[in-house]
């Protein structure tokens, strides 16, 4: 378990680092300015990300919760859902029209982190990693 926690930790640091300074680079390069941080918003889906899936391990090695962590990883995701729109509502949800590259500057840090979430995750419901400490 110490080792799939480290490796998601590790995952989604490099994930954040490559993904952020990639996608800010090229932001740079076609001279575009977004109306909102783009460091805050990888921060918080890598942040949120790597807590879900390290969470979602640690509970599939209870076995009364292992036959629920699907539940408890649908109900992970709303709360995700909630706090972005709580920590982000007066830079993001306040803007009345976004431009198609700020549009899309959102989009990718949703996908980046939440595809390799769902991988993690797929893997922990399969059981594959379910091991005891």
């Amino acid at each position: 378990m110490n080792k799939d926690i480290f490796t998601y930790t590790i995952v989604f640091v490099v994930l954040f680092l490559i993904g952020f300074y990639s996608h800010q680079t090229f932001l740079s390069y076609k001279e575009i300015t977004l109306g909102f941080s783009l460091e805050k918003i990888y921060l918080f889906h890598a942040f949120f990300s790597a807590l879900v899936c390290i969470n979602l391990r640690a509970v599939a090695t209870v076995d009364k919760l292992f036959t629920q962590l699907g539940f408890i990883y649908l109900a992970s995701l709303v709360i995700k859902l909630v706090l972005f729109c709580i920590f982000f509502y007066k830079s993001i949800l306040t803007i009345e029209t976004f431009t198609f590259p700020e549009k899309i500057s959102l989009l990718i840090p949703i996908f980046i982190f939440l595809l390799t979430e769902v991988v993690f995750v797929a893997k922990t419901l399969n059981g594959s990693n379910k091991k005891q400490f």
